[in-house]
């Protein structure tokens, strides 16, 4: 039975600590095809029409499975911009950005819809805080974006929510102030840093699935050895999941590449296989993801049901859509999508690339600084 271990620690008692274990059975996904647990399951709508119209082509069905789960990566992994498109992918953009705006030229929109409330943030790194490289090891943020998200955290409370291993996140980032949400948010931990004890600031602590990480381990080096022969192929174990980067790859091995996986996770039906960026996730067949993740925090923060909160997150990649869509549910707050390219996406808004994202959050400072000053000043006209 998968165990999911929650520490919440009650700030109005600091020195005490509640230990909460309870059965996540119910988190397990009902049993998939074998077909699609072998190719992931959880995969975007469009992909999953692909992967029916190929499946039913008869003949070698591991083999079309393959070819489906290749031609859908190629689909999901745009590489053509604004400034190399054609004319009717420009009308496309056009017509993109008009229903998710810039979140910078709606600045002023946004902190009127958060009037009142309270701001949370929550951050993806890779592509939205630290620019997508070659090498995931050298994924690291500038000195300017540690720096304003230091000061976003002074004001708000700020997550950073990651497909990465939690503490290698945390090495990246390095503000001891932030919650960490790693492994797709099965893996959580509160700000380490001594502040103040208010809502907002309990200290939290949270795994899930806990019963996997043998598993997750044995896949992890079976993966090393399928893949060591494919040029380019990076298998990055992130404790609760693993990712298998193929940035470096070339195209052409990309069905090789697909091939080892599939017959990796063929052995281990209770992982299910999801797509990124130029990468494929391995994760646990459980019902939870980053959405849930931000569920979670919300609750910890004290915002569960709370009309007065107003979260929001931004990330760039295929994962960050169950925050987006949690988002939309719950009614509060914006998703905000990093791309250059037009995709199908649950997020209100936009921006292109990190630089924006920066740029996104210094406004945020500066406002909030500025709404500050004249709250005290009033307050001391006043007295």
């Amino acid at each position: 039975m998968t165990k999911q271990n929650v520490l919440v620690s009650d700030c109005t008692s600091c020195s005490g600590m509640v230990t909460v274990s309870a059965s996540t059975s119910a988190l397990l996904s009902p049993a998939m095809p074998e077909a699609l647990a072998a190719l992931g399951g959880h995969i975007a709508l469009s992909e999953k029409k692909l992967f029916k119209k190929l499946e039913t082509g008869g003949g070698d069905r591991g083999g079309v499975r393959v070819n489906a789960w290749v031609d859908s990566l190629r689909a999901s992994s745009p590489s053509r911009i604004i400034s190399t498109a054609s004319l009717p992918e420009k009308e496309e953009q056009s017509s993109w950005i008009l229903r998710h705006p810039s979140a910078l030229h709606n600045f002023r929109q946004i902190i009127s819809a958060s009037k009142g409330k309270q701001i949370v943030m929550f951050l993806d790194y890779d592509g939205t805080l630290s620019p997508i490289v070659e090498d995931p090891d050298r994924a690291f943020m500038s000195r300017e974006m540690r720096e304003v998200v230091r000061d976003v955290a002074r004001y708000f409370p700020t997550a950073i929510v990651s497909g990465r291993c939690r503490d290698k996140v945390y090495k990246f980032v390095r503000l001891a102030e932030l919650y960490y949400a790693g492994s797709h948010g099965m893996d959580i931990k509160g700000p380490s840093k001594s502040r103040k004890c208010n809502k907002g600031n309990q200290a939290v602590t949270f795994q899930a699935a806990t019963e996997f990480l043998p598993m997750i381990d044995e896949a992890y080096k079976a993966l090393l050895e399928k893949t060591s022969s494919i040029p380019g192929a990076k298998v990055e174990n992130n404790k609760f999941c693993l990712s298998v980067h193929f940035r470096c790859v070339d195209e052409k091995r990309w069905v090789a590449l697909a091939e080892q996986v599939r017959l990796v996770l063929s052995a281990y039906p209770k992982l299910k296989l999801t797509q990124g960026r130029k990468v494929l996730e391995i994760r646990p067949t459980i019902k939870w993801d980053k959405g849930k993740a931000l569920e979670f925090l919300l609750e910890s923060l004290g915002y569960a049901s709370s009309s007065d909160v107003f979260p929001v997150y931004i990330g760039d990649d295929q994962t960050d859509e169950d925050a987006f869509k949690f988002l939309s549910k719950r009614g509060q707050g914006f998703g905000i999508l990093v791309s250059r390219v037009a995709r199908e996406t649950s997020a209100t808004y936009s921006l292109q690339e990190p630089s924006e994202v920066r740029e996104f959050l210094r406004h945020l400072v500066e406002w909030k600084r500025l709404f500050t000053a004249r709250t005290i000043g009033a307050v001391n006209v006043q007295q």
